[in-house]
């Protein structure tokens, strides 16, 4: 495609909870059943959120983080990602302008500036009138180099309540009312603790729910306008570069990653990576008793274990496997939903269950987060995945913590240097060569980890 068009917008709100997902979601499918190829984005550390947008634009959904990656590679993934896309669309995390420090570092407007992206602010309008205009008016100057293009009126409560928030708008401001929509009274898709459930678990099939979304986007938005900003977006400029520096190498070995509805917490680009070194893939199930096929090393993504803990336990044949590849000595990387499976047991609400006991601690589901946010660690010990002294940053949503009786101890690889990971700053925990804790990274932004998994794989396999 031609680098200077791509048609882009971000979709962003004034926090968390305002509606830019079901708002983002209804777009994604409304201009995927116009025909339309859509490149959907997720701004931040989110696996759930991406999902659903893959589901809607029918089209694998990338993160771009400010955290994780420089402008450079945002630009150059968001590129790559868009290419054969006739609109991308990106939606934001948290506020507009909600960063990691008083600056608003990493925030949903400094990637909006990093893509040189026209913005489109959902706002929950409860309870407000012509306060959304001092809010608009607001956020249109708080920052330089922001294109507010547009805002879209969520949670109106009425005809005479919609009429007074455009007029308000339309007379203080310079910024178009694209749409307004209703309180909706229920979430077309429901939420957990760790946010919207997953389309593999929603009993009400996920493509219905997510045409009702676009249904009430048709009816109530303004999707030719949406386009045309996201079509005159500033021209985007040639191609930043590769997303991985170097060439492609040959499959040499085979590695298999679990993903069912258990543990499915993946961002492509690290599955992407792993085979960019030289990996067949094969996807894998802890909820089959189908036995598995010889692989040389082994990945497991996060999830809801807690959610299957029975189903899980109850599959002894797989769980006993996983034991062995591990003692056998495999290459074995597991985050957070994945280390409580390798764990001795899972707790959830007061009952115990076995897991593949790689590890000897358990751990316990909790009501609250136990860990929650971006991490920062250092490598204190040579594993098969990061070598000592690497700065391994990531990021961990963890309601479960390790407990132990006391008379075993964990092997820690990496030393905590900004988030909780799994108890007294450490975490990244080493049986052999299985390496599993609550950190979870994206290999974009640790570009060795692939590499060397791969390379452990294949000693392995040179070994078997």
């Amino acid at each position: 495609m031609a680098q200077s068009n791509i048609s882009r917008i971000v979709l962003a709100g004034l926090s968390g909870g305002t509606g830019k997902t079901i708002v983002s979601l209804a777009l994604a499918r409304a201009f995927k059943r116009a025909g339309k190829r859509v490149a959907p984005f997720k701004k931040g550390p989110d696996y759930i959120d991406a999902q659903w947008l893959s589901l809607a634009a029918g089209r694998p959904c990338s993160n771009l983080d400010p955290f994780f990656h420089s402008t450079e590679m945002i630009r150059s993934l968001f590129f790559h990602k868009s290419c054969g896309s006739e609109i991308s669309l990106v939606e934001g995390n948290r506020g507009l302008f909600d960063g990691m420090d008083e600056h608003g570092s990493c925030s949903t407007a400094e990637l909006a500036r990093m893509l040189d992206a026209p913005v489109i602010l959902a706002i929950d309008c409860t309870k407000m009138t012509r306060t959304v205009a001092a809010i608009v008016q607001g956020c249109t100057h708080f920052e330089p180099g922001l294109n507010l293009a547009g805002v879209i009126l969520n949670r109106t409560a009425g005809e005479r309540h919609r009429s007074v928030l455009r007029k308000s708008i339309e007379t203080h401001t310079d910024i178009p009312v694209l749409g307004m929509l209703p309180k909706i009274s229920s979430n077309p898709i429901p939420e957990r603790h760790m946010g919207l459930v997953s389309d593999q678990e929603y009993d009400v099939p996920a493509q219905e729910a997510l045409d009702a979304l676009a249904d009430m986007a048709e009816d109530l938005l303004d999707i030719d306008t949406i386009v045309d900003i996201a079509t005159n977006a500033p021209d985007f400029g040639s191609d930043p570069g590769p997303i991985y520096q170097s060439e492609s190498v040959k499959k040499k070995v085979r590695i298999g990653y679990v993903q069912d509805a258990s543990l499915w917490f993946y961002y492509p680009e690290n599955l992407e990576a792993l085979e960019h070194a030289g990996a067949e893939l094969v996807r894998l199930s802890i909820l089959s008793d189908e036995p598995w096929p010889t692989i040389d090393g082994l990945y497991l993504g996060g999830g809801f274990p807690e959610v299957f803990a029975e189903r899980i336990a109850d599959n002894t044949t797989i769980l006993a496997h996983i034991n062995n590849l591990s003692e056998s000595g495999m290459p074995i990387y597991a985050e957070c939903g994945g280390f409580m499976v390798l764990c001795d047991s899972l707790e959830v609400n007061g009952a115990s269950h076995p897991m593949a006991g790689v590890f000897p601690v358990g751990t316990s589901f909790c009501p609250r987060p136990q860990g929650l946010g971006y991490t920062e660690a250092e490598a204190v010990e040579d594993n098969p995945f990061f070598s000592t002294g690497t700065c391994v940053q990531g990021h961990e949503f963890h309601y479960s913590l390790c407990v132990s009786d006391g008379s075993s101890t964990l092997r820690p690889a990496l030393k905590m240097l900004r988030g909780q990971g799994g108890g007294v700053g450490y975490d990244g925990f080493l049986h052999k060569k299985t390496l599993a804790g609550y950190n979870h990274i994206h290999a974009l932004a640790v570009p060795d980890w692939a590499i060397r998994f791969v390379a452990a794989a294949s000693e392995y396999r040179s070994k078997s």
